[in-house]
C-alpha cells in the first residue's frame, strides 16, 4: 500500500515539479515516479529555458507530442490557478477552444465555459482552473473574479465620461464590460445599436454612476450629437433620391429601423430638427428637400 501511495501518474495539461533522472542526446529525462525508467518523461533541449543537470528539480508543463507521448516543457503558464487574464484564442475545435496562457501548448476551454462563441485571434477574459480530471482548463465564467478585482467608480467618474474596456458577459438585460480602470460597467440592450462580441473592446459613454461603485453606460451617441448625425443621414438619402423619399413621421418603426438603422423616436427628432431649420417639407407621407419641393410645386 505504501509503495502505491508513492507512485503517481502524470497526465497532460498539468504542471508538475520533477527530478532530472538522466541526460541524453535529445535532452533530459524526468523521473515519472513509477519506478520504471521507460516511463521517464522527455524534457527536450528545445523545451528547456535554462540548462538542467541530473538531480535538479524542475517545474514543467506536461503535454502530449504528435506521437501522443507525454512530454515536458519548462514553458509553464504565466498565470496561476484562480487568476483571470485577457487571453488570445489560438484554436477552435468541435468541443471548445484553446487559449494561450504562455505555456508550451494552448489550454482547453470547454463550450460549457464559454460566453458567446470566441473565434481565433480574439482575446477574451478567462480564469485558469483544474478540471475534474486534474487537467488545467480555462473558463470565461469570471463574474466573481471580476467583482473582486474591480474598483469603485464613486468620486472618480461622472455622467458623460467615456470608459474603454472589453465585454466579458451578456445577460438577458444587456452586456457587462470591464474597463481599463477596473470598473464594472453595465450596458443595457437599448443602449446598443449592435451587440459587440464577447471579448471586443469598446468605448462607452457613462450615463449613471451607481451607489455600489459600478457604472451604467451607453454605446449610442449623446442625443444632441445623434440628432445631427441622424439628420445628416436623412439629408444624404434625400439627395440620392432626387430630393424626395416615401418616409415620414407616419412610417412604421420597422421601416425606419430597416432604412435608417435608428429608432422611430430618433427619426422623428431628426425630422423635427430639419423641419424647424426649414430644410425639408412633409406632404402626403413623403419627405422632400425644401428646394426640390418648391420647384415641383412652383406656380407656372
Amino acid at each position: 500500500m505504501e509503495e502505491k501511495k508513492q507512485k503517481r501518474r502524470y497526465g497532460p495539461s498539468t504542471v508538475a515539479t520533477l527530478r532530472v533522472a538522466r541526460l541524453g542526446e535529445m535532452g533530459a529525462f524526468l523521473d515519472a515516479g513509477t519506478g520504471n525508467t521507460s516511463d521517464d518523461i522527455l524534457l527536450h533541449k528545445l523545451q528547456q529555458t535554462a540548462p538542467v543537470k541530473v538531480g535538479d528539480e524542475v517545474t514543467v508543463f506536461l503535454y502530449r507530442d504528435p506521437k501522443r507521448r507525454l512530454t515536458a516543457s519548462m514553458r509553464v503558464p504565466k498565470m496561476k490557478e484562480g487568476q483571470i487574464a485577457r487571453l488570445p484564442v489560438i484554436n477552435v475545435s468541435r468541443d471548445g477552444a484553446f487559449v494561450d496562457v504562455g505555456a508550451e501548448r494552448g489550454i482547453f476551454m470547454p463550450y460549457a465555459g464559454m460566453r458567446g462563441r470566441p473565434q481565433v485571434g480574439e482575446k477574451v477574459w478567462c480564469k485558469l482552473y483544474t478540471d475534474k480530471s486534474g487537467r488545467l482548463a480555462v473558463t470565461m465564467e469570471v463574474e466573481d473574479e471580476m467583482r473582486r478585482a474591480s474598483q469603485s467608480a464613486l468620486g472618480k467618474v461622472k455622467k458623460g465620461d467615456l470608459v474603454t474596456g472589453a465585454i466579458y458577459n451578456y445577460t438577458d438585460a444587456g452586456a457587462f464590460l470591464f474597463s481599463q480602470e477596473r470598473y464594472i460597467v453595465f450596458i443595457d440592450n437599448k443602449e446598443m445599436e449592435t451587440r459587440p462580441r464577447v471579448g471586443e473592446v469598446v468605448t462607452a459613454r457613462v450615463t449613471y454612476v451607481r451607489q455600489d461603485g459600478r457604472l451604467n453606460a451607453s454605446l449610442r451617441e449623446a442625443k444632441e450629437k445623434a440628432l445631427v448625425t441622424d439628420a445628416d443621414a436623412i439629408l444624404a438619402l434625400l439627395a440620392s433620391r432626387k430630393g424626395r423619399m416615401p418616409y415620414s413621421d407616419k412610417s412604421s418603426p420597422e421601416v425606419i429601423k430597416d432604412k435608417f438603422h435608428i429608432s422611430k423616436a430618433a427619426f422623428k427628432r431628426a425630422l423635427g430638427h430639419l423641419l424647424k431649420a426649414g430644410r425639408i417639407v412633409e406632404q402626403d407621407g413623403w419627405t422632400w428637400l425644401r428646394e426640390d419641393w418648391e420647384k415641383e410645386h412652383a406656380q407656372p
